[in-house]
C-alpha cells in the first residue's frame, strides 16, 4: 500500500508542476515577494487543477509516510521532476536543454542510491521541542524570501526553489509522526498538523515565485532535492528512520549527487520574461515598424519573424 501510494503521488505531483508552471508564468508578475500572487492564481482554472493534483500528491505521500522512511518517500516524490519534464515536453512543447537533462540524470542517480539505502520503518516518539524547532525554521524560511526574490535568472529560480523545498521538508518532517497517530481526530488536534498547513502555504508561495522566474525543471529539481536532503537528515537524526545494514555510504553518496545536481540547475536554468514562459534573448529592443503612410519605400520594413 505504501509503495503504491508513493508512485501515485509522484504522478499527481508531476501533473501539478506542469499546470502550476503554465498558470504562474502567464500571471501578472510584480517585483519582490508578492503575497497577492496566490490570490491572483486562485482565479486561474489551470492553476486550480494543478493545486488539486498537488493536494492529491500530498495526501498520497502522507499515507506513504506512515510506513516508509522519509528519505524513501521524498526520493520517490522527487521522481515527479522527470515525469513533469516529459509531460511539459510532449503536451506543451517546452524545451529541456541537454545540460538540464544531465543534471536530472545526476539527481536521479542520487535518489536511486537513497532509495536503495532505505529500510521501511515507522516514526519514533517525538517531543514538543521538535515542533518549536520546525516553527522557527519555517519563520526563517519565510524571512529569507525577501532577499531571494531580488535574484534573477537561474540563481533566482534555485533560491526560491530551495526555500520552497525547506518549507515542504518541514511539512514532511511534521507529517511523519502525525501519519502514525491513527485517528483523524488525533491528527486534527496535533499542533504538528497545523504546522503542516502553514508550511504548505509558505511552500506554495515560494514555488509559485520560482516558477515565474525560469526553468520549471530547475525550480522543481531544486525544490525536490532540498526537500529530500533536509527531510532525510531529519528522519535519520530525530525520527528513527533506519538504513539498510552496510549501505550508510549510499546515503552519503546520494546526498552528494543530489546537492551537485541542484548546484548545476542554478547554472543551466533559463530566465523567463513573458506570460508564455519563453526565455528572453538578450539584445536591443526591436525598432518600431515604419508607417507605410510616411515611409512608402518598398522593403523598408522587416518581414514578420525576421527578429526572434
Amino acid at each position: 500500500m505504501g509503495y503504491a501510494a508513493l508512485v501515485a503521488s509522484a504522478v499527481a505531483a508531476a501533473i501539478g508542476i506542469v499546470c502550476q508552471t503554465y498558470a504562474a508564468r502567464r500571471a501578472e508578475r510584480r517585483g519582490g515577494v508578492d503575497p497577492g500572487l496566490l490570490a491572483r492564481l486562485a482565479t486561474d482554472r489551470v492553476y486550480l487543477l494543478g493545486f488539486t493534483a498537488q493536494v492529491a500528491a500530498f495526501v498520497l505521500a502522507f499515507l506513504a509516510r506512515g510506513t516508509l522512511p522519509l528519505f524513501l518517500v521524498q526520493a520517490g516524490s522527487s521522481a515527479a521532476v522527470g515525469v513533469a519534464a516529459v509531460l511539459a515536453w510532449f503536451v506543451l512543447g517546452w524545451r529541456v536543454g541537454r545540460a538540464e537533462v544531465v543534471a536530472l540524470v545526476v539527481l536521479l542517480g542520487g535518489l536511486v542510491l537513497l532509495v536503495g539505502a532505505a529500510h521501511p520503518s515507522t516514526a519514533g516518539t517525538v517531543g514538543p521541542v521538535l515542533g518549536w524547532t520546525l516553527l522557527a525554521g519555517l519563520a526563517v524560511t519565510a524571512a529569507a524570501a525577501v532577499p531571494a526574490s531580488r535574484l534573477h535568472g537561474g540563481r533566482g529560480v534555485v533560491a526560491m526553489g530551495v526555500l520552497a523545498g525547506i518549507a515542504f521538508a518541514i511539512l514532511a518532517i511534521a507529517a511523519r509522526p502525525v501519519a502514525g497517530l491513527g485517528s483523524v481526530w488525533a491528527m486534527a488536534l496535533s499542533p504538528l498538523a497545523w504546522l503542516m498547513v502553514g508550511s504548505a502555504l509558505v511552500g506554495q508561495l515560494m514555488l509559485a515565485g520560482a516558477l515565474q522566474r525560469g526553468s520549471a525543471t530547475a525550480a522543481a529539481a531544486s525544490m525536490d532535492a532540498t526537500t529530500c536532503v533536509v527531510a532525510s537528515a531529519a528522519g535519520l537524526a530525530v525520527l528513527g528512520d533506519a538504513v539498510v545494514d552496510g549501505r550508510g555510504w549510499w546515503v552519503a553518496a546520494g546526498l552528494v549527487l543530489v546537492t551537485a545536481a541542484v548546484a548545476a540547475m542554478a547554472v543551466v536554468g533559463r530566465p523567463v520574461d513573458d506570460a508564455r514562459g519563453h526565455a528572453a534573448a538578450p539584445g536591443p529592443a526591436p525598432a518600431p515598424a515604419p508607417d507605410p503612410a510616411t515611409d512608402p519605400t518598398p522593403g523598408s520594413a522587416l518581414p514578420d519573424g525576421a527578429r526572434s
